[in-house]
C-alpha cells in the first residue's frame, strides 16, 4: 500500500510531520510505502536530521502551500502546484491508495468530494468524530461538521457507513445505533428526528437501539449515535473544551486524557472512494503518526468496498 501525506500542511509543519514520519517507521510492523509532498528540499533535510530511514519513502515536490485561510475552491483551481492539489492528484490516479493533510480543511473536503467522488449511492459523504466513554469503551458520533443541514435519506446512510466504521476500525461487533434527539420516547424531537427514527428503526443494515439524549453521550449506551453537522459540531467543540480546560487546571485523569484529538489522528471521510483524513491544524508528531496509522488499517481492512456493499439497496 501506498500512503500520501500533505508535508507542508499544519501549523507546525514540515517539522512535526516529519517526525510524525519518523514515529510511524518506527513502529508499525507492516510493510506501507509513504509518498511525501512537499518542499523537496525541505523534506530530504528533515528525514536526515531526524534519521528516518528512506527506504519506503517517496518524495514527490511540491512548490505551493494553499494557506489555511485560501478560498478551497479558488485555491485548487489556481494552486495547483500545491501540496494539497498534488496529493489529490496522486490518489486520484491510483499512484497512492490514501492522502492525508492537516492543511486547508475546506480545499481536503472539496478535494474529497470533487476529485475522489462519492461512493456510487451515497448522497453526501459524512466526518465523524471518536466519542471517548466513561467505562473506557469508545464510541462514534456523525456528522459533525461537514452537513449542518440534513436530510433522514442522508442520516439513514449516516447510520450505515458510521456502523461499518466502527465494526473494521473500532472492532466493535454488532454496533448499537442511536439517533441523538431531545427525548428517549419514538415521536419525539424536531421534524428531521421524527422523520429520521422510522428509516433508522426499518434499516435491516444497522442494529438501531432507539433515540438517546445529551445527557448519554458519554456514557456506554450506543456505539454510533447519529445527528446532523450542526449539533455534532457543538458537541464535538464541547468535548475539545472538557480537554482544554482539564489541561489549563491541571486536571491529571485519564479519562479527560482521552479527549485529547491526538490520540486519534484525524477525521476521515466517510462516503467517499477512497481513504481521505484530515488532520487539525495544530497537530503534532502523535496526530500525524496516529492519522497513518488509521489510514494503513482503513486500507488493509477495505473499508470504502465493504461500505459500498452495505450501501447498495
Amino acid at each position: 500500500m501506498n500512503i500520501g501525506l500533505d508535508i507542508m500542511g499544519g501549523d507546525y509543519a514540515p517539522i512535526e510531520t516529519v517526525k510524525g514520519v519518523s514515529q510511524f517507521l518506527s513502529e508499525q510492523t507492516h510493510s506501507a510505502h509513504l509518498t511525501l509532498i512537499g518542499d523537496e528540499q525541505q523534506i530530504k533535510e528533515l528525514l536526515q536530521q531526524y534519521e528516518v530511514p528512506i527506504n519506503n519513502i517517496t518524495v514527490v515536490h511540491a512548490d505551493q502551500v494553499i494557506d489555511m485561510h485560501e478560498s478551497p475552491t479558488k485555491a485548487l483551481k489556481e494552486k495547483q502546484r500545491s501540496s494539497i492539489s498534488i496529493g489529490f492528484h496522486l490518489l486520484a490516479s491510483g499512484k497512492t491508495d490514501a492522502f492525508i493533510s492537516a492543511g486547508n480543511t475546506g480545499a481536503m473536503l472539496v478535494g474529497a468530494l470533487f476529485s475522489i467522488k462519492a461512493i456510487e449511492g451515497v448522497l453526501r459523504p459524512t466526518i465523524s468524530s471518536v466519542i471517548p466513554k466513561e467505562n473506557g469503551k469508545t464510541g462514534l458520533i456523525l456528522d459533525v461538521g461537514l452537513n449542518a443541514d440534513c436530510k433522514p435519506e442522508q442520516l439513514n446512510q449516516f447510520a450505515v457507513m458510521g456502523s461499518v466504521y466502527v465494526q473494521q476500525i473500532l472492532g466493535i461487533e454488532n454496533p448499537r445505533v442511536a439517533l441523538l434527539n431531545v427525548g428517549e420516547e419514538e415521536g419525539k424531537g424536531n421534524i428531521l428526528a421524527q422523520a429520521t427514527y422510522p428509516l433508522l428503526k426499518d434499516n435491516k443494515h444497522i442494529h438501531f437501539i432507539g433515540n438517546i439524549e445529551g445527557r448519554d453521550v458519554l456514557l456506554d449506551r450506543a456505539d454510533v449515535i447519529v445527528c446532523e453537522g450542526f449539533t455534532g459540531n457543538v458537541i464535538l467543540k464541547l468535548a475539545e473544551s472538557l480537554y482544554g480546560i482539564s489541561e489549563r487546571q491541571n486536571l491529571e485523569h485519564a479519562y479527560f486524557e482521552r479527549f485529547n484529538f491526538e490520540n486519534y489522528g484525524g477525521t476521515p471521510v466517510l462516503g467517499v472512494a477512497k481513504p481521505v483524513i484530515i488532520g487539525h491544524g495544530i497537530s503534532h508528531a502523535k496526530a500525524f503518526k496516529n492519522m497513518i496509522m488509521l489510514a494503513h488499517k482503513m486500507i488493509e481492512k477495505e473499508l470504502m468496498s465493504k461500505m459500498k456493499m452495505e450501501l447498495e439497496p
